[in-house]
């Protein structure tokens, strides 16, 4: 015997673009481009164990649906937008419990022509993007989970490592001084939220949030003397926590992108080691990979 243990299905990668114009000014406009999940849980066994296709709300419905609230609601912050999706599913239909929304924000940053801002013309800033998860239930609470991802960074001094473990497996040398370099992946969880007015109620604290962790990542990584990436990563947990008080966990997961010395005395006896380095070989694989999460007290 056999029985369904866990059941979610939904539509992902739901992909648009929403352009807001300014009420009085048309010409200034704000572009908000989104890649987004939607999953439903509920009482919809019966699609899985007995091919019966009553519970299902479709999965385009689902796209439709997603585009249609785009359209008649705000949709930054994408936090909101997320409770609002979610919110939608579990009070419009009975038999569903939970929705989760999975929102992924495409930067597009406006860029100055001519030393001033353009009203409508903006450039993609990098493959960074902001990350947004929401869990809603229908009886009401929303968790609310903020993020970004793939921001590549690189400083090229203010990084050591040394004083790991030495044994007959160790091959890396201990340095006072390397490049170091990640594509940043964080991940913050706000407090729970009573319902959808709740979230709208805390705009504000939201966008804080997002500002705040980014520019403490930023500022963290740049200006720590750093020992490995271990001790960088928490002291970006720590700080985002202390600034935000509504904030309540904060979880990293930092690849290394290595860049190696590369030995040139064969050639002449040209010094390229140590403190003469400055070429070096990007790698791509295999990489470190350090993750941790901070929570408060």
């Amino acid at each position: 015997m056999v029985q369904l243990s866990h059941s979610r299905y939904g539509k992902d990668n739901i992909r648009l673009l929403k352009v807001e114009r300014d009420p009085t000014n048309p010409r200034l406009q704000y572009v908000y481009e989104f890649t987004i999940r939607v999953m439903l849980e509920g009482d919809i066994a019966a699609a899985y164990t007995h091919a019966d296709n009553a519970p299902v709300v479709t999965t385009d419905s689902m796209k439709n649906t997603t585009h249609i609230l785009a359209k008649k609601n705000p949709v930054s912050p994408p936090e909101l937008f997320a409770s609002i999706l979610g919110t939608h599913f579990v009070t419009t239909y009975a038999h569903i419990h939970k929705a989760f929304v999975h929102i992924v924000q495409h930067r597009w940053t406006r860029y100055a022509v001519d030393g001033a801002p353009h009203e409508h013309s903006f450039i993609r800033d990098g493959e960074e993007v902001r990350v947004v998860d929401a869990e809603v239930d229908e009886s009401g609470p929303i968790t609310l989970n903020g993020g970004i991802a793939d921001l590549l960074v690189l400083k090229s001094t203010g990084s050591a490592f040394y004083g790991y473990v030495q044994d007959k497996y160790t091959t890396l040398p201990e340095t006072e001084d390397r490049i170091m370099s990640t594509a940043i992946d964080a991940t913050w969880k706000f407090d729970q939220f009573e319902n959808l007015e709740a979230v709208r109620a805390s705009i504000e604290t939201i966008e804080k949030g997002y500002a705040s962790a980014r520019e403490i990542t930023l500022n963290t990584f740049a200006t720590h003397e750093s020992a490995s990436v271990q001790a960088t990563l928490y002291l970006m947990c720590q700080r985002i926590i202390e600034a935000n008080s509504t904030i309540g966990e904060v979880s990293y997961r930092l690849p290394n992108k290595h860049y190696f010395e590369i030995d040139l005395s064969w050639f002449e006896g040209l010094k390229n080691t140590g403190e003469d380095a400055q070429v070096y070989a990007p790698q791509s694989n295999p990489n470190g990979l350090i993750t941790a999460t901070v929570t408060r007290d």
